[in-house]
């Protein structure tokens, strides 16, 4: 599974990037991209009083987090699954620089299990593209204004992959449809 980083800032004025502390940062999340962050750890790790419960239909409960070295520029994707991490108690893989797509598709052509990563949406199709046949083509491009959608790749045939779209619907004003 791969996800875009939560809602980012604006590229000058409000809403503005915060840290966990609530400082301004233009490099971290906005207030909806943490209220996102949250929210995927329901989605993803689904819970009643009971337990664990069945993941929504077409995602998988990660076993696996990777996104992009926090370094200069690239905190959100981290940000992003930090909780997600914590609740299911992950450790969070920042190995690969956000522009090392390459080495990423490679490491994940190896692994086993449910995987997510968190990345920067325009580098998203470079990872894709870096992990061999994919049926149905994914867009050659993520949707610049979606911070909404799950894009799900399961295996197929040896070097093959299935790929999907999943809406979240996790805060107000997330889209329905995958278009």
């Amino acid at each position: 599974m791969l996800i875009r980083h939560a809602e980012k800032p604006a590229a000058s004025g409000a809403p503005f990037g915060v840290q966990p502390d609530g400082s301004q940062d233009a490099e971290s999340l906005t207030v909806a991209g943490w209220q996102r962050a949250g929210a995927l750890v329901g989605l993803l790790d689904p819970r009643t009083s009971q337990g664990p419960v069945p993941v929504r239909a077409g995602l998988g409960r990660p076993t696996r987090l990777i996104a992009a070295d926090p370094g200069k520029g690239s905190k959100r994707p981290a940000q992003t699954v930090t909780p997600l991490a914590a609740r299911l108690g992950l450790t969070l893989e920042t190995t690969w620089k956000k522009d090392d797509t390459a080495a990423l598709a490679t490491a994940l052509r190896l692994t086993s299990g449910c995987t997510l990563v968190a990345w920067e949406h325009e580098l998203i199709p470079d990872i894709l593209s870096g992990l061999g046949s994919i049926d149905p083509s994914p867009p050659a491009a993520w949707p610049g204004n979606r911070f909404d959608l799950v894009w799900c790749l399961s295996p197929a045939d040896v070097g093959a992959w299935r790929f999907a779209q999943v809406p979240q619907l996790l805060l107000a004003g997330d889209l329905p449809t995958t278009a």
